[in-house]
């Protein structure tokens, strides 16, 4: 029956590639209809078990921070790098990298779920390990209110049978309680610069969030910190790892990845407890972001940044880090399904740190942007909901740097649109 199923998955595959997809849905879907028991036949033969990352903000780098770290100590590690955080795309992903004959050559899986379908995954898939970074207003119009999203959280927490690693700073992911958990979190001096949830709602529009973070104190502020980030200094990061202190140079770009670094320390520190310390920080220094996060292009002679943002949290911290007087602006906003319908989030942003005239809003709702801007005292140069066309109008002076920040589907079309590759 495995032989079949994927033989069958591989020409499905192929099919969809042939038609000009990724293929990483269909695959999936038959595969699933085919065999439900087909993954977890696969996965349960990894060596080392399988660990999933999920939450909000950060997944996809985190995901590919431990992977790259773990690569380099020599060990297998097979993850969803496909784009598809979803099962099916975890079957997909497997079957770009199985043979014929059942053989599936990795040590362990490291693997990015979105929060409802982590859910699925562990139900179909027994877990060993989990990493939950943060609980942020994202997709509402999907998950419903932030409070449910977390349950779906505490959910995958209950089921990794050997260690939960959890976000310190975010209150609703300190209060997970497990048998097994493992903390990373802030030094004191860095926690006004990471707002949570709450700091972002209790905020006013045009006061800095990062001054309000002791509002609302962690719920678990003695837990230990099996890694903590120390200090932030230009592309420079200190973290303390078992009491003893390591400081680097990072090539990730943004306050919010060396906090992720963090977390993905901490979590193969937990899973391989020999590993040394000071061999991963070697290796961290020399990891870069995921594609859309802060990834560097040429477009029309002019050099252009690429920000992921899709919820306030994430949006603050990007500004935090990349918004200057230096570059000119374009802020890209669409609200299909993978955006999440629910664009209201913009609202609870502080633009302030941006220079008074941003080069152009685009998107569906580049209108919508454009208005919000206003309210911070923004001049908007161009509002053309056509990204193309937004992009045209951005790099007339191609003598300044560009940065921009897109939803996720605009991130997709903007990085298509310049490079005239598409990732799917």
């Amino acid at each position: 029956m495995t032989f079949i199923t994927i033989l069958i998955g591989k020409l499905v595959q192929t099919l969809s590639r042939l038609r000009g997809t990724n293929g990483s849905a269909a695959p999936g879907l038959v595969v699933e209809r085919l065999n439900p028991k087909f993954l977890n036949k696969i996965l349960q033969k990894l060596p080392h078990g399988v660990i999933v990352i999920s939450g909000t903000n950060g997944k996809t780098t985190t995901t590919k921070i431990i992977t790259e770290l773990l690569r380099a100590e020599n060990l297998r590690v097979f993850t969803n790098n496909t784009g598809s955080n979803f099962v099916r795309g975890v079957i997909s992903a497997v079957l770009d990298k199985i043979s014929l004959t059942g053989k599936f050559d990795y040590d362990l899986a490291v693997l990015e779920l979105d929060e409802a379908h982590a859910v699925k995954f562990c139900a179909a898939v027994p877990i060993d390990y989990a990493l939950l970074l943060n609980v942020q207003r994202d997709q509402l119009d999907r998950f419903g209110e932030i409070d449910h999203t977390a349950d779906l959280l505490n959910t995958v927490a209950g089921q990794a049978k050997k260690a939960v690693v959890l976000n310190r700073e975010d209150p609703r992911i300190a209060k997970i309680h497990v048998k097994h958990a493992v903390f990373f979190g802030l030094s004191d001096t860095l926690k006004e610069t990471f707002p949570s949830d709450d700091n972002l709602l209790t905020a006013p529009a045009q006061t800095s969030t990062r001054s309000t973070h002791t509002k609302h104190p962690i719920n678990n502020p003695q837990a230990p910190a099996l890694t903590l980030l120390e200090s932030l200094s230009d592309k420079r990061a200190s973290f303390k790892i078992n009491q003893k202190h390591y400081s680097t140079a990072l090539k990730l770009t943004g306050i919010y990845n060396a906090f992720n670094a963090t977390g993905a320390l901490a979590l193969c520190l937990t899973v391989f407890p020999n590993l040394a310390p000071a061999n991963l920080i070697k290796t961290l220094s020399n990891i870069e972001g995921a594609f859309g996060r802060g990834e560097t292009f040429t477009y029309n002679g002019a050099t252009i940044e690429l920000f992921l943002v899709k919820n306030p949290s994430a949006f603050q911290l990007s500004l935090a880090s990349f918004a200057d007087n230096e570059h000119d602006y374009m802020i890209a906003i669409n609200d299909l399904i993978a955006d999440g319908r629910d664009v209201s989030w913009l609202w609870n942003v502080d633009f302030s740190a941006l220079p008074k005239e941003i080069a152009a809003t685009s998107g569906i709702r580049a209108t919508d942007i454009a208005l919000r801007l206003k309210y911070d005292e923004k001049t908007v140069k161009t509002i053309e909901p056509d990204l193309t066309l937004a992009l045209k109008a951005l790099c007339k002076n191609p003598e300044t740097p560009k940065r921009i920040f897109a939803t996720y589907t605009a991130m997709l079309e903007l990085r298509k649109i310049i490079t005239g590759k598409s990732i799917l």
